[in-house]
């Protein structure tokens, strides 16, 4: 339904399907979770959380004696690589029976469920893409907070409002806990600012806003993908080892109906694309990415391009 790219800091094509616009906003879905791993960064980064230290949570069913229990070895680090080692709901498709799609649909818990999970495997030893992974980060990011109302303004007064995100909103299930698994509502020039603060190393008009040693962290690929194509690091979705097509740098967003906010530093890109894919989904992000570089390579214009709008967005999309 849109598509954004921006170059050198300005907006080179942008274009809308028919009864889309600039203004309207989709749900991100999966997309969401690269927001939850930069506010994640921000409180790492001002001491308040640790990568490889325990989640602290409290774990359900609770022992009697809660200390002992094995899950207390699950990190932040795990849980962002998708390596927790807890039963995976989604992988045996229980998301809409016992999994995180009851709370957006169904008004359950965005954080029971997945903290009643038991360990079947090593964390860390294994990838397995999981929405209740993300959701345990975040409910860490919450412990974090000393007031509830210091960690409910978090996510506006320390990223949206300070790039410019301005008609993004971030849903919380009915207990005000954030669903930053899937539940952002948000336009592709917001994703497009999105994109920059990650293209422009965490920087955001002179101030480092993310740091780069976390932009590092989520680059890189998590170690039990080792063996299996080194696709995947902290929250976004890297070029996997079998692509030679486009930069090994680009790195992606990626929600389910083709949400994807690829960054591409070696060619100061930034490539934006909301869908609505339904049935069998096959869009490609890094096929796109791989055109559009061409495109940008040969100086030719994208179709739906404007001189006008490209000009107009040069203090709008800021470095």
């Amino acid at each position: 339904m849109s598509l954004l790219v921006i170059h050198q800091g300005n907006i080179i094509h942008e274009r809308y399907a028919p009864g889309f616009d600039v203004t309207t906003r989709t749900r991100t879905w999966s997309t969401a979770k690269s927001i939850a791993a930069t506010l994640i960064g921000m409180r790492v980064d001002g001491g308040h959380m640790a990568l490889d230290a325990p989640l602290n949570l409290a774990w359900q069913p609770a022992l009697a004696k809660p200390h002992l229990d094995p899950r207390n070895r699950i990190t932040l680090r795990h849980v962002l690589n998708m390596s927790s080692g807890l039963y995976p709901v989604e992988r045996n498709a229980m998301e809409y029976v016992v999994g995180s799609g009851l709370s957006y649909w169904a008004g359950a818990s965005s954080v029971e469920g997945a903290l009643n999970r038991g360990l079947v495997r090593e964390p860390g030893s294994f990838w397995d893409y999981e929405n209740y992974d993300t959701l345990l980060a975040v409910n860490a990011m919450k412990a974090s907070f000393d007031t509830l109302d210091a960690y409910r303004v978090f996510p506006r007064h320390a990223l949206l409002d300070r790039i410019g995100m301005r008609n993004t909103l971030i849903s919380t299930d009915r207990f005000f806990d954030f669903i930053l698994s899937s539940q952002v509502y948000t336009n592709a020039r917001d994703l497009g600012r999105f994109g920059l603060l990650y293209l422009n190393n965490g920087r955001w008009n002179g101030e480092q806003l993310i740091a780069e040693d976390w932009i590092d962290f989520v680059r890189t690929p998590a170690s039990a993908t080792a063996e299996i194509g080194k696709f995947y690091g902290g929250q976004w979705w890297l070029v996997p080892d079998d692509r030679t097509d486009v930069p090994a740098d680009a790195y992606s967003t990626n929600g389910n109906r083709g949400q994807f906010v690829v960054v591409v530093p070696t060619h100061d890109t930034v490539i934006v694309r909301r869908g609505l894919d339904y049935g069998r989904q096959g869009f490609s992000q890094w096929d796109l990415t791989r055109e559009v570089l061409k495109a940008i390579s040969r100086e030719e214009p994208l179709a739906g391009t404007t001189g006008d709008l490209a000009s107009s967005q040069r203090c709008a999309m800021v470095k």
